[in-house]
């Protein structure tokens, strides 16, 4: 009798899915569906001769298992193979093309044929970070492959995985004579919380409608480059911050230089007439070397600023340039020596200069805004940082350590409005959850940190969309709106105040703007990220385009199985299209998450001020089999 907990086996995992699915399917969803079955044949086709066996082939994604890791990696170069022969005969716009990725690790075997386990996780993320018509392999595959296969290996840096200790290390296959299958960019070592932002379509690029989004913090680790059109260069000044590299040669220091990168980029997209990318699309490219033409023209800017960080235990040296993207010309570059107490003066001066040299007309109001810092306690600063980089990782014990860095931050400098913010988000998340033993507690606690940050500085735009958000939890719509107003007026370059922004306005009778913050997202934020699906998600189903709705959600809940807000949005949308057993599916997970939610009495209800919508929305989660 088969053991109803599964058995526990070795295998090696190929995760694969289409890029730019959701462009392909509206643009003419007949022609491709057509092309997805046949390149599903090839992929059956493949795997079986292999001696593979497919687990699962949901919407444009496939799962296969294999006993050996050599017959893992041969299956997936010889796809790739097939499909690009395949995709020679079509034009180049309809053209589809699969990330793949392999990995070797132990998994849980249902006796109906599924597959779970940390070995599958790997390989999903392992397939995110590659480029269309990739093949990713992890350092488990390398190690059995390197010496059996006529197949070159290149190594791409070590990676970090949700829910995994260890980094991953990852290498992307190159055929026999060198040929790369495609280009991979590494991974972002992030994640993301609720207050994760949608980047959305640009109405020149409507075809993202399935895509885009941004993550106000820090997010599940980044998807990667587009597969859509890149956008054009901006008229006004336009600058991506790229990750600055941490020179100390300790992986665990990267929060220092991490932080250093966000402090600027945060500076900057205050800054009016500045257009400055977000932090998600610059950290895309973190730990690789990419040319800095190809990059400006990915980011569509005109400058990128780089540079590193080394860091002692009571000094710390900084060096930073300016270029040109288009011509790669060096603008501005400037090495720093300091004692550690001045890494906030360093900081001004930096954004001083990249203003100077990019000839920004600022008003003085802006300037003033702009310069001003959150704390002069390098102690709080650390602190904070730390429990920023903690906090990108949506777990329960992530977000208790990083509300205790906050506090403690809090403790050194009472008036620190950045750590009142992250202790904010740590409530909400806490209650969200149900982390907490009383979330209503935890949604006023946070509601109470976020005005305090206000009370100090007026033109924190994070806090006023940290207190809008809190109060659509709280049923305060109307005074939601008004502070989501205000974070808007104070941030118009930030992407995660645009879009936290759209995320209470889709909700609230205004999903048409709320479009349009999306649209403005994703000339800031050119790479979306797994969970920011999911406010993209609301304000298309808030817009009643339920269809394009679903892949925008059902990415988010496949990157991110624990944001219990798009499991909601997907059970909803199954709802309402008929999908009766994949609604009842999702409610279920919602279920997991956070036992406590009935239909009526959940965050995602409480945050729809119309009393149709809201209706109707409780109606569909009730089908779905919540009480």
């Amino acid at each position: 009798m088969a053991d109803p907990e599964g058995s526990r086996k070795l295998e090696a995992i190929l995760a694969a899915d289409a890029a730019g699915y959701s462009r392909l399917m509206q643009e003419d969803d007949e022609a491709t569906v057509a092309t997805l079955e046949a390149y599903r044949g090839v992929f059956r086709e493949k795997i079986q001769a292999h001696r593979g066996r497919v687990v699962d082939m949901a919407g444009d994604s496939v799962l296969a298992v294999f006993e050996a890791a050599t017959e893992g990696v041969r299956t997936a170069f010889e796809i790739q193979s097939e499909l690009a022969q395949r995709n020679e005969g079509l034009p180049e716009a309809r053209r589809m093309r699969f990330r793949i990725g392999v990995n070797l690790g132990e998994v849980i075997e249902k006796p109906d044929g599924t597959v779970y386990g940390d070995g599958v996780n790997v390989a999903a993320r392992l397939q995110s970070i590659g480029e269309p018509g990739g093949v990713t392999v992890s350092g488990t595959v390398f190690d059995q492959v390197k010496n059996r296969l006529q197949l070159s290996f290149e190594f791409i840096g070590e990676q970090e995985v949700k829910n995994i200790a260890e980094l991953v290390r990852a290498y992307r296959v190159v055929a026999e004579g060198g040929s790369v299958l495609a280009s991979v960019r590494p991974k972002r070592k992030r994640a993301i919380s609720k207050r994760a932002v949608i980047g959305a379509a640009a109405a020149g690029l409507v075809l993202l409608a399935a895509f885009g989004i941004y993550s106000y913090r820090h997010a599940t680790p980044p998807a990667s480059g587009p597969a859509y059109t890149l956008p054009p260069l901006p008229t006004q000044p336009s600058i991506a911050v790229l990750p600055f590299q941490n020179m100390s040669g300790i992986p665990a220091e990267d929060w220092y230089s991490d932080g250093l990168t966000e402090t600027l980029i945060t500076d900057l997209s205050k800054l009016g007439p500045l257009f400055v990318i977000a932090l998600n699309s610059s950290f895309t490219y973190k730990g690789k070397a990419v040319d800095a033409r190809q990059m400006g023209r990915e980011l569509g800017v005109r400058y990128l600023l780089e540079g590193s960080v080394q860091r002692t235990t009571n000094k710390v040296r900084i060096n930073a340039q300016l270029i040109e993207a288009e011509t790669g010309r060096q603008v501005w570059a400037q090495r720093y020596d300091r004692s550690l107490d001045d890494i906030f003066a360093i900081q001004d001066d930096i954004t001083e200069k990249i203003v100077t040299e990019l000839d920004v007309k600022l008003i003085a109001g802006e300037q003033a805004r702009g310069w001003r810092r959150a704390t002069r306690s390098r102690e709080a600063y650390e602190l904070w940082a730390q429990g920023w980089y903690l906090q990108g990782n949506p777990t329960r014990e992530g977000t208790a350590k990083a509300k205790e860095l906050a506090e403690k931050a809090l403790e050194i400098d009472p008036k620190y409005t950045l750590a009142m913010v992250e202790l904010g988000w740590a409530n909400c998340d806490q209650g969200d959850a149900g982390w907490s033993d009383d979330a209503t507690k935890s949604y006023r606690e946070a509601l109470a940190w976020g005005q305090k940050a206000i009370a100090i500085d007026d033109s924190l735009g994070e806090a006023h969309v940290l207190v809008a958000n809190v109060l659509l939890t709280l049923e305060k719509h109307r005074e939601a709106l008004a502070e989501a107003e205000k974070a808007l007026a104070v941030s118009p370059n930030n992407a995660g105040v645009l879009l936290l922004g759209a995320w209470v306005l889709a909700p609230n009778g205004r999903a048409d703007e709320a479009v349009v913050l999306a649209q403005r997202a994703l000339l800031l934020d050119p790479f979306p990220r797994s969970q920011d699906y999911g406010a993209l998600g609301d304000s298309l189903l808030f817009a009643r385009r339920v269809e394009d709705a679903i892949p925008v959600h059902r990415q988010c809940v496949e990157q991110t199985p624990d944001f219990i807000w798009c499991r909601l949005g997907l059970t909803v949308d199954y709802v309402l299209v008929g999908a009766t057993d994949q609604a009842v599916a999702q409610a279920k997970e919602a279920l997991r998450i956070n036992p406590k939610i009935t239909a009526a009495d959940n965050t995602y209800v409480r945050s729809i001020g119309d009393a149709a919508q809201r209706a109707d929305i409780v109606a569909a989660l009730r089908r779905a089999g919540l009480k």
